[in-house]
């Protein structure tokens, strides 16, 4: 008997894979005491092809482009182009609050830390004597 090994998705249906070119995009990643600040390069993606998702601490950043012109074609070196990052962020991230900028296809992702988790400095008060 022959063993299925087909991938299916949450819907029971097969897993559909995008053809063309799947790239990586770049990206930078600043951490400070209230914020995860990435910025990552989408070249040629238009922000209504730009997807953000946070779920369960794993962040997916996913974009596509594709140009259409009338012109007769002399030379083609680029095509269509999907850009995928999946990134596993720390625990602490307020997602409520997160926010994102999109310009000349840079991305621009603020990701606030929680309050929980943000460092904090203790005063120290005087009392009575022990």
């Amino acid at each position: 008997m022959k063993e299925d090994h087909n991938i299916v998705t949450k819907n029971n249906e097969p897993e559909v894979m995008k053809t063309g070119n799947i790239t990586t995009p770049d990206a930078d990643i600043y951490i400070n005491d209230d914020e995860i600040l990435l910025i990552a390069d989408m070249p040629g993606v238009d922000k209504n092809d730009l997807t953000i998702n946070l779920e369960n601490n794993t962040l997916t950043i996913e974009g596509h482009f594709d140009h259409h012109y009338t012109e007769p074609l002399q030379r083609k070196e680029f095509g269509p182009t999907d850009y995928r990052r999946v990134f596993t962020l720390p625990k602490g991230i307020d997602a409520e609050k997160a926010s994102a900028e999109f310009k000349l296809g840079v991305l621009q992702l603020h990701l606030p830390k929680s309050a929980a988790v943000k460092p904090r400095q203790i005063k120290v008060e005087t009392g009575k004597p022990l």
